[in-house]
């Protein structure tokens, strides 16, 4: 099974395209299939070359020869402002030719607006038609190729940018994050399985039990179609760390073996008495990332369910084949020993008296320290505004690489790094119609007007791109005759221009697409935009009689990614509800007692608010990983919380008083208690080598919320069962009746 379960999990696809996260059902993200169904977009890249004079010819040679040589590539095509003019003007060694494209190049603002040209640069797009990843590549290294074989001593450093550049830079960073992680976190596991065992043979269980279980849960994605996306590469980590916490719980209950006791029955015992506690957490776990099922967003709903199925499988492998190994390698116990060391004890045996005397402040200033948590997540009404969800793609890259930096300088070159699309849609004929061109002309030119937008290019660029290489200059005419006039050939002109053909739809000639180049913005941002849209559509519609019944709708990438934001808030706030909702209704037919429970659950609570806080005071945003800690903590932390409350209860089941409950869990699950959360934080702090933003900001954050729910587990909860049974320690003295003169 081991075996197969490799096999299964090395063919695993990775998928970690942004646009995986957009739901399917969303009517922008229906809107946006709909228009690339007319106007198929091909991805494109864009190469900016920076030189203190662009314009030399050495660097006009050089970058005509790495568009001849972008041109030989299949799928690929290069546009700039040097290829249209050297339309009317193909000899590059002709006198005046660098001085005659400057005065091209800089006498319009056409070329400046699309990023083409600049006081100290000139670019290249490159359109890219490609599907898939691995054409993608080939298509990326196809013109890597072209750059290298090129000389550019004139032309200067060249800066990538684009989605293709952006997607493959998120894959290899969160493979690589795997790599690293992986090896980093099996020197810690056998570290710590050393420190706390001291036997090679334990260490070898744990180990293989490890390996069998990550293998399996991995697999059974293989099995129903998944893929590991940006969200879901967590999830080997999320096993082996969960799995091995429930392994140090197993064998930490079976080290402690009391003398005269056989070893066999002591196994049995030692499983038995972890059963309850441990499939409970795994249970806990597992309802945790299964209410991830409720996201609308794919990938999400998909992790949680295959993280569900991941616990599930090491849970079996932790209750079978983890004894057979104990049992085949004959792991040593400590027979007779105490379990734990002298400062431990020291510790275990003061707890008790000091969280009663502090019961009331550890209670409250947990309360008030998760309130403070709340606010910062949803706000104050007036006074804080809530935490943003962060789906900006240049977030996703790591600061300190080439591509942050190429994509950060392209948007201050060109003063915007966003596209979308705005769909016309008339009667057939009536986009090659003069008047219907005119009036898209004006729209095209009114919505360059508004401040957030740095270009808008449609068929009407190219006619005054063409005017402007006929020497009549950049602007259309305003009279309709003469507007008409210019317009004449344009239908004979779609059979031969194919980037006219990008904005016109051949089969019905009544559809039109602008592409619109605006600043990075969120999802306020972008719908008060198509609200701009809406207007000037609709004044223009108000204006010319032949585009009536005409319709707008603004689609596109940049739509569906700022759209993603709202579709993360049902993710971060309905899983977290049902998962709370369904572990309290869970252990409350195991525990009884509702108001233990909700006492029990103060540590997760606690942890998951303060860890908001925390990010919103260092400035940690949430995010696609992020998003997932409210789930994720509440579903792991609780581990901790049941094996306490269980050695709690069966103590007092025994007739122990609220004290010696305290003292008997705080010997035969503290350690472990301690030594799981070692586990969870020391294993999702090695995201924090990542060179991926939000994993890396995923795994910082998760280890916070792992100390401080220890920390709550030692402090506040303790502190809550004072206060829930009422009773004190031994030998403390009673506190005074209102009525006696000592209150008095």
């Amino acid at each position: 099974m081991l075996l197969a379960s490799v096999v299964l999990a090395l063919k695993v696809p990775n998928d970690s395209a942004i646009d995986r996260l957009v739901v399917e059902s969303d009517p922008a993200v229906a809107a946006t299939r709909a228009f690339q169904k007319v106007f198929p977009e091909a991805q494109q890249v864009v190469l900016l070359f920076e030189c203190a004079d662009p314009y030399r010819p050495e660097a006009l040679r050089e970058l005509a020869a790495l568009e001849d040589g972008l041109a030989r590539l299949p799928s690929l095509k290069a546009f700039s402002a040097l290829s249209i003019y050297r339309r009317n003007h193909p000899d590059l060694g002709e006198a005046g030719f660098a001085e005659g494209f400057r005065r091209f190049a800089t006498g319009t603002d056409l070329f400046k607006r699309q990023g083409l040209v600049g006081p100290s640069h000139l670019s290249i797009a490159v359109a890219m038609t490609v599907k898939g990843k691995a054409e993608r590549d080939s298509a990326l290294a196809g013109v890597e190729q072209v750059l290298k074989a090129t000389p550019r001593q004139a032309l200067g450093e060249v800066r990538r940018v684009g989605a293709p550049y952006v997607e493959g830079w998120i894959e290899e960073a969160t493979n690589s994050a795997s790599v690293l992680y992986f090896p980093l976190y099996g020197l810690f596991v056998v570290g710590l399985a050393w420190m706390l065992y001291r036997s090679w043979r334990a260490l070898a269980a744990i180990l293989i039990t490890l390996g069998a279980s990550v293998a399996a849960g991995v697999g059974v994605g293989q099995l129903l179609g998944y893929s590991f996306t940006m969200v879901s590469a967590v999830l080997p980590l999320t096993v082996l760390v969960t799995t091995t916490a429930t392994l140090v719980y197993l064998h930490s209950r079976f080290i402690d073996h009391p003398a005269g006791v056989g070893i066999d029955e002591h196994q049995v015992f030692a499983l038995a008495n972890k059963a309850l506690p441990v499939t409970a957490s795994v249970a806990a776990a597992a309802v945790g990332f299964a209410a991830l099922a409720v996201s609308q967003i794919r990938p999400i709903r998909e992790m949680g369910w295959w993280t569900a199925l991941a616990l599930v499988i090491s849970w079996l492998a932790s209750f079978t084949l983890f004894p057979a190994l104990q049992k085949a390698f004959k792991t040593p116990t400590r027979q007779g020993q105490p379990p734990a060391g002298r400062l431990y004890a020291s510790i275990a045996e003061r707890l008790p008296g000091f969280t009663y005397r502090f019961r009331w402040p550890l209670v409250l200033g947990a309360l008030a320290a998760a309130g403070a948590g709340a606010v910062a997540l949803f706000g104050l009404p007036g006074t804080v505004e809530p935490m943003k969800l962060q789906v900006d793609p240049l977030s996703y890259i790591d600061p300190s690489t080439p591509l942050h930096r190429d994509m950060l300088r392209y948007e201050e070159a060109v003063s915007g790094l966003s596209v979308s699309r705005v769909w016309i849609r008339g009667s057939a004929g009536s986009a090659v119609d003069p008047a219907v061109l005119q009036a898209v002309e004006r729209f095209s030119r009114a919505l360059e007007e508004d401040p957030r937008v740095s270009a808008v290019m449609g068929p009407t660029t190219l006619m005054r791109i063409r005017r402007y290489l006929s020497g009549e200059g950049d602007e259309l005419p305003k009279d309709p005759e003469a507007f008409a006039a210019a317009a004449a050939d344009l239908e004979q002109l779609l059979m031969t221009e194919a980037e006219l053909r990008g904005f016109i739809d051949l089969n019905t000639l009544g559809q039109i697409h602008l592409m619109v180049i605006t600043k990075r913005g969120d999802a306020a941002m972008y719908q008060a935009l198509q609200a701009k849209t809406d207007e000037l559509f609709q004044r223009e519609l108000a204006r010319t009689p032949e585009l009536k019944g005409a319709t707008v709708t603004t689609v596109g990438e940049s739509i569906l990614q700022a759209q993603i934001a709202s579709n993360l808030v049902p993710t971060l706030t309905e899983s977290f509800a049902i998962t709370a909702g369904l572990i309290f209704f869970a252990f409350l037919l195991v525990f009884r007692s509702g108001a233990a429970r909700l006492m029990a659950m103060i540590p997760s609570l606690f942890a998951i608010l303060v860890t908001f806080l925390v990010m919103r005071l260092i400035g940690i945003p949430l995010n696609v990983a992020t998003i997932l800690i409210a789930t994720t903590v509440l579903g792991t932390t609780e581990n901790d919380q049941i094996h306490f409350f269980h050695h709690y209860q069966e103590a007092r089941k025994r007739g122990a008083g609220a004290e010696e409950a305290l003292r008997h869990t705080l010997r035969v699950s503290g350690h472990a208690i301690v030594y799981a959360t070692v586990i969870n934080a020391g294993g999702f702090l090695a995201l924090t080598f990542s060179m991926f933003p939000p994993m890396r900001q995923f795994g910082i954050v998760t280890s916070i919320a792992f100390a401080l729910s220890m920390l709550a587990d030692f402090t506040a909860l303790p502190a809550a069962l004072w206060l829930l049974m009422r009773e004190r320690p031994e030998g403390e003295p009673r506190e005074a009746s209102p009525s006696t003169p000592e209150a008095a």
